[in-house]
């Protein structure tokens, strides 16, 4: 048999940035792609590797349900083979509505919905009647949400205010909106004095809407001259449009705006379960299935190896591999009830490896972009255990990381670089990790610690007293102001609930950067993201005497061929999509016209190719110089202006979103696991952006558990000791240093990679 056939050839490979490369993958290896954010890894092993692999197994199906299945296009490579099927855990947030469960999402509360509705007693009915999402299973009182939303009347209106001065507080009833403004003009309130002085049937007509039985008309104003249109009050409307429906459908705006002015309670009806209580007498071994969704999974575990009825033992037999997935990876603390929306980065990139390993099929190509993203040191060890079984199987595991835990036990490393962006997209290094010490400038898997020293120090702290979000066990906590401040523990031990729950609360003004993705598209470049497009066309259009709109490809600056999209895409019908380059514009997306008109020597296109370093020699507005500074703190100075948001890495992704927010000084900056994406060489970067803020008299506080950024922190605190009801703890507050001398879960790594 030919030895290449252990091995996944690509050769010519040119997506993205990629400078035509080969490679031979070892098959049944780990192999660890390294190397800087944007050197070119993902457009390695996702835009090729994994596109090719999906695209050739759809084409064992017939053409019917080829046309079901989603459709790749070839990879821009010359030769792609031996590929196996793969199985691919991307990086992306985990969506899902608000109800989105662990137990939906792992596909496990489906099996304990038929189990109870084939040996649950009293016998209610079927498997759909145990959902709150159904007709007959949701609770009448909340309609399956689990909780009540009502308006507030004192946080809707202020009373002090007139309805011009925006006595109503909500945005979409206030005057800038044309529901406002009809409340100013229709004749039945007036808007010039304070609410509280509005006699009781005005204050009743606005608040609560015309008397039952009765309809009251307004007219509202339009340039065709005015309309009766009927007033029902703003709690009635409020209700109607906002609170009876899905808020998690909403924008995130309106969202935050809905949930400001009204009051959250558990439904009594159903005690927070969504569940119609004729639904909760059905029981299992004295459990209702609102209690078995309750239950930590080593506990539910426990409850379904008990079941001995012939049909029940065949149905839990389904759901146990999936339950003890989750426990393997160490998340047995865990509910099939907890929303997937209050996971912490840990432990969701953990049940996300969990709903892909259920399975005991083998020469399968496992595909993982940064697994150990949002992982404490303690946790990486289970990783590495589960990508070892994995190979031990017979399968071939391929991991884009930039942890050293998990880059040691490579069998194979692959750099790529040298740098990133147009500076990267070429094999630096390849082969095993010994071999990597000698030639890698980027990658040293010798890397030590540098401990802070020389802390600073304050007189003055953020407190909070007994905190109790989610599973703080009522905790108060001391936070130095204007320093650097870590804030770590393993996942689910109360970091996020502390700070993005309870500290936020009580200081609202924080400038908190989560890691929600930033709703990336191939519309979306640099420039419109960081708001200096608009800018730049301002200037093109003072320049030239055009309108800003011909400066845009979205608008009339759109070459008319591709519609500004810079490719065509031609029917092809049944055969694989082809994306064409289109000829009209070369790809530019604009017109002719757009392009004839130039600043300082260049066309709109050129000033879009220009890096961020170097757009500073073409433009002196303060406020494009700023904006473009701060991508350049954050290490992004080799992106052009025009680059589309959908190409970055996530790495890129998570200092562009940074980026955005550092405009202000003497603020309070939160940020979630800052480090996730980025190479060692990135992460000085990152942490002399941190520096520079605290030295300009910010406060900034990381949760975190890269050791580099702990090690560097002026100030430390650890949750813990465990996750679930077994953390919510501090355990420990102090600098680095008195770190050291703790016997606590960080301080044993930090130790570790300080030693000598």
């Amino acid at each position: 048999m030919s030895k290449t056939k252990d091995e996944i050839l690509l050769r010519g490979m040119r997506e993205n940035n990629l400078k035509n490369v080969d490679l031979n993958i070892p098959k049944e290896k780990i192999t660890v792609f390294t190397g800087l954010s944007g050197s070119g890894k993902s457009s390695v092993v996702f835009d090729t590797l994994a596109t090719e692999s999906r695209r050739q197994m759809t084409m064992n199906y017939p053409l019917y349900v080829r046309n079901q299945m989603p459709r790749y296009e070839r990879p821009r490579a010359d030769l792609m083979q031996h590929l196996s099927p793969v199985v691919v855990v991307e990086q992306k947030p985990i969506g899902g509505n608000t109800r989105s469960t662990v137990g939906t999402y792992m596909d496990i509360h489906p099996l304990i919905r038929l189990l109870f509705s084939r040996i649950g007693s009293p016998p209610v009915g079927s498997a759909t009647d145990f959902s709150s999402q159904s007709s007959f299973g949701k609770c009448p009182e909340c309609n399956g949400y689990g909780e009540v939303i009502a308006p507030s009347v004192d946080k809707m209106i202020d009373e002090e205010k007139s309805l011009r001065e925006h006595a109503v507080r909500f945005k979409p009833l206030s005057p800038s909106g044309w529901q406002g403004n009809w409340m100013m003009t229709c004749g039945l309130f007036d808007p010039d004095i304070p609410v509280k002085d509005f006699s009781k049937e005005m204050y009743d007509l606005m608040v609560y809407g015309p008397p039952e039985g009765e309809r009251i008309y307004a007219p509202f104003h339009t340039k065709d001259g005015p309309h009766d249109s009927e007033w029902d009050g703003l709690l009635p409307r409020f209700t109607r449009l906002y609170i009876n429906r899905d808020v998690s459908k909403l924008k995130r705006t309106s969202q935050e705006d809905v949930l400001a002015v009204s009051t959250h309670t558990l439904c009594p009806t159903c005690e927070g379960s969504g569940l119609n209580p004729k639904v909760l007498v059905c029981k299992i071994n004295g459990y209702n299935i609102a209690e078995y969704d309750q239950l930590e999974l080593t506990e539910l575990l426990d409850e379904l190896s008990k079941i001995n009825d012939p049909v029940g033992t065949s149905i839990a037999q389904q759901a146990i591999p999936n339950v003890k997935q989750l426990i393997d990876l160490g998340l047995g603390y865990l509910s099939l009830s907890r929303k997937m929306g209050t996971l912490s980065g840990g432990e969701a990139q953990r049940v996300k490896i969990a709903r892909h390993l259920g399975g005991s099929l083998n020469n399968i190509t496992y595909i993982f972009d940064e697994p150990s993203a949002g992982l404490h040191s303690e946790e990486i060890e289970m990783l590495v255990h589960m990508l070892e079984s994995l190979k031990d199987n017979h399968n071939t595991v391929v991991v884009i990381e930039h942890n050293l835990a998990v880059i040691k036990v490579a069998d194979e490393i692959i750099e790529m670089g040298p740098g990133a962006g147009t500076s990267g997209g070429e094999v630096v290094y390849q082969g095993e990790p010994d071999g990597l010490k000698k030639v890698s400038t980027l990658t040293c898997l010798d890397h030590r610690l540098t401990l802070n020293n020389n802390p600073r120090t304050t007189d003055s702290y953020f407190t909070l007293t007994n905190a109790a979000t989610n599973n703080l066990k009522k905790v108060s906590v001391e936070i130095p102001k204007n320093v650097l401040v870590s804030v770590c523990g393993v996942s689910g031990s109360g970091k996020s609930s502390l700070l993005f729950g309870t500290f936020t609360e009580k200081y609202p003004e924080t400038i908190a950067v989560g890691q929600g993705s930033i709703g990336t598209s191939s519309r979306s470049t640099l420039a419109t993201y960081m708001g200096i497009m608009d800018d730049i066309r301002k200037i093109f259009a003072k320049t030239s005497g055009q309108p800003a709109g011909l400066f845009s490809f979205n608008s009339l600056g759109a070459c008319p061929v591709c519609e500004g999209k810079g490719v065509t895409t031609p029917d092809v019908a049944f055969a694989d999509p082809v994306t064409v380059t289109c000829e009209a514009c070369g790809g530019t997306r604009y017109s002719d016209e757009a392009l004839s008109y130039k600043y300082e020597g260049k066309n709109i296109v050129e000033i879009l190719e220009l890096t961020i370093a170097e757009t500073n020699n073409y433009f002196e507005l303060p406020k494009i110089v700023k904006k473009v500074n701060t991508l350049n703190d954050v290490g992004l100075e080799y992106l052009t202006l025009g680059q589309t948001t959908s190409s970055l890495s996530g790495g890129e992704v998570q200092r562009l979103k940074l980026a955005s927010h550092l405009k202000k000084e003497g603020q309070i900056y939160l940020l979630d696991e800052p480090s996730l994406g980025l190479h060692m060489r990135d992460n000085d970067k990152l942490l002399d952006v941190f520096q520079n803020l605290v030295n300009k008299g910010n406060s900034v506080i990381i949760i975190e558990h890269n050791l580099d950024f702990i090690a560097a922190s002026d100030w430390v605190i650890e949750m813990g000791p465990e996750g679930g009801k077994k953390g919510g703890y501090v355990l420990f507050e102090g600098t680095p240093e008195e770190m050291l001398h703790t016997d606590t879960l960080t301080a044993k790594w930090l130790k570790d990679g300080a030693a000598e």
